[in-house]
């Protein structure tokens, strides 16, 4: 196979076959995790291709796509119709990670020059979107004058949006005209008195709209937009902002409404709330969920709509993989100095090697697998284990040197993504940070390994005594195959008595707690 030569989704799923991977019965309807449906953790033998064809490239519509793939932001559109609680687009820090933030305002030229300079220094790079700072389709002149340029300049980029949906209905037909397949919605509420709590006002029809009635129209017009573009064949992702003792045990209904209109995935993400960001809830100390009470919300809505859990709430400016921020490589000064080479045959041929990467990886992940079920130890456990990756699906990374954990869920029968934790980082300047570990500890207390490529002692001794236990000897190995791997070895070391029931007692503890709390969310939903 020439290095060159595009991989079709016919060799992958023949691939898949010869591996003796799960056959898929199309994008199911019925929603929910763990069965073969459209999904972000679903794969080629999931869907239709068709609609592989939109995801497997995309590293938000896809869990195994955002491992190898980057996406991009452009800041064209800063005005907005509609004023939330948890946003404050004046405040701007380049180390900082939030919507509505960025360092610089674009013009369509500038945006386009801006992205064949990316695109031409990181061939991985698949998606453009328009996320603000405001919103996409308050500003329909600048972000459809972006797209067609794109259109016409960087034709493979997929093309996506990010809307309120105030105005969404008003621009159904133009998103289809230039071929914008990926629409996300930011919906909160279908309730307007909850809506009332997180909307102050917005802007309709030339005049300023409070309250109540102000929610009811957002919420009409969300549906509606909704419901027009999946009859138009575009993919719809579903925003929403988990705000504790306002929203939290009203979005299994959010997520069951959007299901019904055709959403693609439900994406839940915790509010950030610090003071220092200058917003009315964190002004008025309305607090983040926890990482507990965000899984337990997630998995309260597990059987509706299927959910992202991988989501790194991006700066309207981002740019390089999810977890990872590339945007002061690209200021437009920096750009005016590149010279921009848009070289189509070798993004193609990088994801031509994508692609044979996730066949072996599907291929691992399978093995393992098969070794789990093998085993009959212990089939009801269930582990949370953090994962130190600076991408490419692989345990890769130094525990000093993370920023984030990515963490699974392991069973005998799975080695699912679950969420990521952020965290500061242990090595400073080449030396650990002793001032640093209690926050990482904290971040991932509820699990019960750490899988990384290289770990000091200090840090080894300090995880042991907090009862997470360091792994180094899956270096390189895929994420998946690595967890399942280690998880096989808990469960012989559990039946051997090397390791003790309490350890064992324990792991049912931390899970039972999660679902505890997604039950009785889902009960009161």
């Amino acid at each position: 196979m020439q290095a060159n030569t595009y991989v079709s989704i016919g060799q992958i799923r023949a691939l898949g076959a010869m591996l003796d991977l799960p056959a898929g019965g199309g994008c199911g309807t019925q929603g929910g995790e763990g069965k073969a449906s459209c999904g972000s953790s679903a794969g080629a033998q999931d869907m239709p291709e068709h609609i592989w064809d939109k995801v497997k490239n995309h590293p938000c519509y896809s869990e195994e796509a955002h491992h190898h793939f980057a996406r991009m932001h452009i800041a064209v559109a800063p005005a907005c119709n509609i004023q939330c609680n948890y946003c404050n687009r004046k405040y701007d820090c380049s180390n900082e990670s939030r919507p509505g933030v960025v360092s610089q305002k674009l013009t369509p030229e500038q945006a386009v020059r801006k992205v064949l300079a990316v695109a031409s220094q990181i061939p991985q790079m698949s998606v453009l979107g328009i996320a603000g700072p405001g919103d996409a389709l308050a500003n329909p002149k600048n972000t459809f004058e972006t797209f067609r340029m794109l259109q016409e300049q960087a034709p493979d980029i997929k093309l996506c949006l990010s809307t309120n949906g105030l105005a969404l209905p008003d621009w159904v037909d133009e998103i289809c005209k230039y071929k914008v397949d990926h629409v996300t919605i930011t919906i909160n509420m279908v309730d307007p008195a909850i809506g009332a709590r997180i909307y102050p006002w917005i802007f309709w029809k030339h005049q300023r709209i409070t309250g109540v009635a102000a929610a009811t129209i957002l919420h009409e017009r969300q549906m509606l937009g909704l419901e027009m573009l999946t009859a138009r064949g575009v993919l719809v992702k579903v925003n929403s902002v988990l705000i504790p003792g306002i929203n939290d045990q009203h979005l299994m209904k959010v997520n069951r409404e959007v299901k019904k209109r055709g959403a693609f995935l439900h994406n839940i993400m915790p509010l950030i709330s610090e003071a220092e960001h200058g917003t009315v809830f964190g002004l008025n100390g309305q607090r983040g969920p926890s990482a507990a009470e965000l899984k337990a919300a997630q998995d309260a809505c597990m059987g509706g709509a299927n959910l992202m859990r991988h989501c790194r709430q991006c700066r309207a400016d981002a740019v390089g993989l999810l977890g990872q921020d590339r945007s002061e490589e690209f200021t437009l000064d920096k750009v005016d100095q590149m010279e921009v080479v848009y070289d189509l045959e070798r993004r193609r041929a990088y994801q031509n090697r994508v692609e044979l990467e996730r066949a072996a990886q599907q291929a691992a992940k399978q093995q393992a697998l098969a070794a789990a079920a093998a085993i009959k130890l212990a089939p009801e456990l269930k582990v949370l284990l953090a994962v130190a990756t600076k991408g490419g699906g692989r345990v890769n990374q130094h525990f000093g040197h993370a920023s984030e954990f990515q963490i699974f869920e392991v069973s005998a029968a799975k080695a699912q993504f679950v969420g990521h934790r952020r965290v500061d980082h242990y090595c400073q300047g080449g030396w650990g940070d002793d001032d640093q570990l209690p926050s990482v500890l904290r971040a991932i207390n509820d699990c019960h390994a750490v899988l990384v490529a290289k770990i000091g002692a200090c840090p080894r001794d300090e995880l042991r005594q907090a009862g997470i236990e360091p792994v180094d000897r899956y270096g390189g190995q895929f994420i998946e195959q690595a967890a399942l791997d280690w998880f096989n070895d808990y469960r012989q070391r559990i039946a051997s008595g090397t390791v003790s029931h309490q350890d064992r007692g324990d792991a049912s503890l931390r899970q039972g707690a999660f679902s505890d709390l997604a039950g009785s969310l889902a009960q009161a939903a």
